[in-house]
């Protein structure tokens, strides 16, 4: 997948100043794809030129004039024809777990205290999905929502964003309890 496919979803549910689709992908793409804000200006202006995307510039009055982007039809065809391609099974590139693999070698109470760090970061991004789920079923419950709400892709994007985290928080816990209940005591077979 390339960025473009990830600005050009972004986009799907209207127009977004550079500074918007920055938040967007801060809040809602970030459990999934990771962009700098200036990779977004970049790509904007490079979906532009391609005609993926138009941008109109509204004028402002104490502020700075800015940018507003959408999709074009032609950005839409792009985004079916990603669609229509085979997917490539995702992996897990993580410096934490390959500190883990060397826990036997390392210091365990360094460890112990990045992977509570970790469990941290995880528990806030659960209550971050929370939050956007929330908004985004508005008053409907969550079986409702999954049945006739609008925009269904994003809904089940933040899904599978706090399950992933819930399992990160799941797993952080667990191995700081196995590396605790090791510590003193003699774990070599």
């Amino acid at each position: 997948m390339a960025l473009r496919h990830a600005v050009l979803a972004a986009l799907l549910d209207g127009e977004h100043s550079g500074y918007q689709l920055a938040k967007a992908f801060d809040v809602g793409m970030a459990n999934f794809w990771h962009a700098l804000p200036q990779q977004l200006y970049a790509e904007l202006a490079k979906l532009e030129r391609e005609g993926l995307l138009a941008g109109r510039e509204v004028v402002q009055e104490s502020r700075p004039n800015k940018r507003l982007f959408s999709v074009t039809d032609a950005g839409l065809a792009e985004l079916h024809r990603f669609a229509a391609a085979p997917s490539k099974p995702s992996s897990i590139r993580d410096d934490l777990m390959v500190k883990v693999a060397a826990a036997d070698s390392v210091d365990a109470a360094a460890l112990i205290e990045q992977l509570e760090e970790r469990a941290g970061i995880a528990a806030a991004k659960i209550e971050l999905f929370e939050q956007l789920l929330r908004k985004m079923r508005g008053d409907l419950d969550e079986a409702e929502f999954l049945a006739r709400g609008a925009r269904i892709g994003p809904y089940l994007t933040c899904l599978r964003g706090r399950r992933f985290e819930r399992e990160n928080l799941d797993w952080c816990n667990e191995a700081v309890s196995v590396l605790r209940a090791r510590e003193g005591s003699d774990a070599q077979l």
